[in-house]
């Protein structure tokens, strides 16, 4: 897997460096972003049927649905971010 890439589960993987923002999809206003997204034509579910557990949220007006824990997928941006140095 290249620096700049970051596996958001089941094999899926997304650029790290377009990524804003990794939230729960709990919050009231997260999931009007999902439902405002899947309108647009822009949302990615890579859950493989699963619960939704992170919403990653990319520069380019894309969301992506994973069934990772945001706390695990921080942790791997964060590792993957260390390597780059």
């Amino acid at each position: 897997m290249s620096n700049n890439t970051i596996n958001i589960g089941f094999g899926n993987i997304a650029l790290s460096n377009r990524i804003i923002a990794i939230v729960s999809p709990e919050s009231a206003p997260i999931k009007r972003v999902i439902q405002e997204t899947r309108e647009k034509g822009k949302l990615i579910d890579a859950t493989y049927g699963r619960k939704t557990r992170a919403v990653i949220i990319t520069d380019c007006e894309y969301v992506i649905l994973s069934a990772i824990q945001p706390d695990t997928m921080a942790q791997r941006f964060d590792n993957n971010n260390h390597n780059i140095k």
